[in-house]
């Protein structure tokens, strides 16, 4: 069962992303909204989440990873619907991610391909974008976008 990750789950998190090779920077900062999964033992088996962008509009996808053991379940599609339907929640028109590998994956949830460019410009001060600026790797990167259901808002 997936709950939001806490200041407690951040070193265990951050291991486990660097295995899957995704990026762990900026994991403790608010805009950056985790959910996990752990097994019986404590470890954890799946990651998901977003970066809200300061504008609300815009989400950046983040730290979708199955323990390789999982992979093959569905659990995937199932952590990037939650992540994409809590940034819908939270008010985001539009999703945005950088995958290389993965590409496929993401068209099965109805990203296409955009430029790293429009990206950045759509959540310039995104963590990740700010690293991939600073190290070069923004160029090499591939990016994706999705539009995102409009939800209706509700207060309490």
């Amino acid at each position: 069962m997936l709950h939001r990750a806490t200041s407690a789950d951040l070193d265990d998190l951050a291991a486990f992303l660097r295995t899957a090779d995704l990026t762990v920077a900026a994991l403790a900062e608010p805009a950056v909204r985790l959910w996990l999964e752990r097994d019986q033992d404590g470890a954890i088996t799946a990651t998901t989440g977003f970066e809200l962008g300061d504008d609300g509009e815009h989400a950046l996808v983040r730290s979708v990873a199955v323990r390789p053991d999982l992979r093959g379940t569905g659990s995937g599609l199932r952590l990037a619907s939650f992540a994409l339907d809590r940034a819908a929640d939270a008010g985001a028109r539009e999703a945005w991610l950088f995958s290389r590998r993965s590409g496929g994956f993401w068209q099965k949830l109805g990203f296409g391909p955009t430029t790293t460019q429009a990206l950045a410009a759509a959540l310039p001060d995104a963590h990740q974008v700010a690293l991939f600026r600073s190290t070069g790797q923004l160029d090499r990167e591939a990016a994706w976008r999705r539009p995102l259901p409009a939800r209706a808002s509700f207060t309490a």
